[in-house]
């Protein structure tokens, strides 16, 4: 028997239970809540989802910064889990935005940031000033470095500039793993 034969014959049902285990988890958005709190400072032109499929929704974000935004830009992100209502479950974190962008200091926040950075034009450090654009960013499971229980998520973050709240951002996503 010809030794390749052999190994494909060994590689197809190996690919066969990737493939099927990919199609077991569901990892997308359901809703996206932005609140402007200061209208002034930051104009925000959409904040919505769109449907690419039904396992698949990205997110679109353009917000403009009317001011440079400079020292102290303050971000409080929430992880919440829904169960009877949003409870908090993995992280509750403040980070200094200027000082995060010159060099990445809190692990679940460099997490989230490169969920972002590929779909974002967050590329610098402050001061801040014109558009923020985020462009059909979806969400993905070989992004995230262990297994979260299935669930309803809520990730809140809320941005402050001169301890003054500026937006607050409310992204709900899903998390299924079927494996049976």
């Amino acid at each position: 028997m010809d030794i390749r034969l052999l190994v494909i014959g060994m590689l197809i049902p190996l690919l066969a239970l990737k493939l099927s285990l990919n199609e077991a988890v569901i990892f997308k958005f359901t809703n996206v809540v932005c609140e402007n709190h200061n209208k002034t400072w930051i104009t925000v032109h959409w904040c919505r989802l769109r449907a690419i499929s039904r396992n698949k929704t990205t997110f679109n974000l353009n917000v403009t910064l009317n001011y440079p935004v400079d020292h102290p830009v303050n971000i409080r992100g929430q992880l919440l889990q829904k169960a009877n209502g949003y409870k908090p479950w993995l992280f509750s974190a403040n980070i200094d935005a200027c000082r995060f962008m010159k060099r990445a200091y809190n692990p679940l926040a460099i997490l989230v940031f490169k969920l972002f950075k590929e779909f974002s034009n967050f590329n610098h450090s402050c001061p801040y000033v014109g558009p923020i654009i985020i462009q059909d960013f979806y969400l993905r499971v070989d992004k995230i470095p262990n297994a979260m229980p299935t669930g309803d998520y809520l990730l809140v973050l809320a941005f402050s500039f001169s301890k003054k709240p500026q937006i607050t951002t409310k992204v709900y996503f899903v998390f299924v793993e079927d494996l049976l």
